[in-house]
């Protein structure tokens, strides 16, 4: 019988972790992240939820020093430096065509037809469903030991002509540098609004 984890709460060192002490580093200590801790972090990311379960993320994990500068020559000048530092980036990305993989993925009905012939649709549910990926990565990450430093500030182009040039129907989504964060590197906590700052419970 499955074990029912409804009634669990995470204790506050384990939320801590998650939330409310983690932080996006911008500087990473010298020690390395391996193979097997980027798969354990997958291994978690592919369990979380998507619309039809329709997994649209395709990710790059860069970790090798050619890959880094590669990738490095496509951000803004502020993140070049935490690209070339950190010892894995994922550049997390979209499948335009995921309904092709849904016979498999959602296999309960005929969930490819809701999507066929109609790709601004695709886009948009490839577009949100990989942002949520993209937070289960960091999430994965943070449960895993590992930091987190999200970022934008670059040239979709450049990453998609560097990165997914053999499948023109995979789009970046954003950048996430993965490992031991230095640190000296946070700036200090930025504001955080109560709940009725920009919530509505009706």
């Amino acid at each position: 019988m499955t074990k029912q984890f409804h009634d669990t709460v995470l204790s506050d060192e384990a939320i801590a972790q998650l939330f409310n002490e983690a932080r996006s580093y911008n500087g990473w200590l010298d020690k390395p992240v391996s193979d097997e801790q980027v798969h354990a972090i997958w291994d978690l990311v592919k369990m979380a939820p998507t619309s039809a379960n329709m997994q649209p993320a395709r990710i790059v994990w860069v970790k090798s020093a050619e890959e880094k500068a590669k990738l490095a020559e496509c951000v803004m000048s502020g993140n070049k430096e935490k690209i070339l530092a950190a010892p894995v980036t994922a550049v997390i990305g979209f499948d335009i065509d995921y309904h092709e993989e849904l016979p498999w993925l959602f296999p309960h009905t005929d969930a490819k037809s809701w999507f066929d012939g109609n790709e601004p649709l695709r886009e948009e549910s490839a577009l949100r469903n990989s942002s949520l990926q993209g937070a289960y990565i960091m999430l994965a990450a943070r449960a895993l030991g590992l930091d987190c430093g999200p970022m934008s500030g670059f040239d979709p182009a450049a990453v998609n002509a560097a990165f997914f040039a053999d499948e023109p129907r995979h789009r970046v989504n954003f950048l996430c540098s993965i490992g031991y964060g230095d640190p000296t590197s946070v700036f200090d906590r930025s504001p955080r609004p109560d709940f009725d700052r920009f919530n509505t419970l009706v």
